[in-house]
């Protein structure tokens, strides 16, 4: 698949995407203006509907403006307000100690390198770049469970993890691109390029997929 053919697949799909409403680190943006507070969505946000996670953000920042009260917060009550993303045990823990850290070594500011973003509990790749992405305005590339399967059901990769697809995609991939395709295809997964029975009778851009790994679709 060549540069023009991905281009026109990216445009497509953010065109169709557009009326259904920001992910949860853009909301997150939208509403906050805070790298604390998007880092601290994605991090809810993973393996987590929007719609849990939405009303798990809300919950945490109406009793915490930010890394210092919850810093202070029991861990119990930060399991509660944040109940019932999934894994909201570790996740509280991990938001207990990364408030703790950038408090500490950070002077209180979200870090905005690769390297210390990923020092912090909790913090892998995907979350680091959707940061980086969406509060620093850097080129980065958020590769989470949507991206590395559409991408490779198109055949514009050929991986077996998500961090091979960021590999390849920062190898490929032209850089225009990169801020907003976890945005795009995130939506997209969700809505019409779901992981089982993909609704390809309505995709728009069916006729450049390569279906590779869809044996049923609707």
């Amino acid at each position: 698949m060549n540069e023009e053919n991905i281009g026109r697949i990216l445009s497509l799909i953010e065109r169709h995407t557009k009326k259904l409403g920001p992910p949860t680190s853009e909301l997150a943006n939208k509403l906050y203006r805070d790298p604390f507070k998007v880092l601290v969505s994605t991090m809810l946000s993973a393996r987590t509907k929007d719609e849990v996670t939405e009303k798990a953000i809300r919950n945490l920042f109406s009793k915490a403006d930010g890394w210092r009260d919850i810093e202070k917060m029991d861990l119990g009550e930060i399991e509660k307000l944040v109940y019932p993303v999934n894994f909201y045990k570790t996740k509280a823990r991990h938001l207990k100690e990364l408030s703790a850290i950038l408090g500490r070594e950070f002077g209180g500011k979200v870090p905005d390198t690769l390297e210390d973003l990923t020092s912090l509990p909790g913090v892998g790749r995907k979350t680091a770049n959707i940061v980086l992405n969406v509060s620093f305005k850097k080129h980065a590339i958020g590769v989470d469970t949507h991206v590395h399967q559409i991408l490779n059901r198109l055949g514009y990769v050929k991986t077996k993890t998500p961090e091979e697809t960021e590999m390849e995609l920062i190898k490929k991939l032209p850089k225009r691109y990169w801020r907003k395709i976890n945005a795009n295809l995130v939506l997209f997964g969700q809505s019409v390029c779901v992981p089982v029975s993909p609704f390809c009778s309505r995709c728009p851009v069916s006729k450049f997929c390569l279906r590779i790994g869809v044996t049923k679709s609707r």
